[in-house]
């Protein structure tokens, strides 16, 4: 009797992800345009295990041009520092724009009769959320660092 695993008969999504690798084979150059082609009709006639694999059988399993590279998902991203360009230029644009409806407010104050420091509502409900932000950040931050 023959081998129960070769002679097995292969599903749709078995032929599904072998075409799905000549298809990567294909973008990386290993395979022109006629072989992919007469390769995929092979697959999509195939009926066992066995005949699947022979299609694929002179072709790397796996990208060779990432063989010695660390996988992405384990690469750790540095962590954020209040120095950071990804938090100092939201406080940046903040201290700006502040100073800026503060000079404007000192122009009013001082050329007409107007004192209320309207300033302050721009100042003080974003700077509640910028704080909030970036503390969040970094507190996420440092308990990721910790698992």
């Amino acid at each position: 009797m023959s081998d129960p695993v070769s002679s097995m008969r292969s599903s749709d999504s078995e032929r599904d992800r072998v075409a799905g690798l000549l298809q990567e084979h294909f973008a990386q150059g290993r395979l022109d345009h006629e072989e992919f082609t007469e390769r995929l009709s092979q697959v999509y006639r195939s009926r066992t295990v066995d005949e699947l694999a022979l299609v694929t059988r002179d072709l790397p399993e796996r990208d060779l041009a990432d063989v010695g590279r660390a996988p992405l998902a384990d690469a750790a991203a540095p962590p954020l520092r209040l120095r950071d360009p990804a938090l100092m230029v939201p406080w940046v644009l903040y201290g700006g724009v502040n100073l800026l409806c503060f000079f404007i407010w000192l122009i009013l104050f001082f050329t007409t009769e107007a004192s209320y420091p309207w300033f302050l509502w721009v100042l003080g409900p974003w700077g509640i959320m910028m704080s909030v932000v970036t503390f969040g950040v970094l507190a996420a931050q440092r308990g990721q660092g910790e698992d």
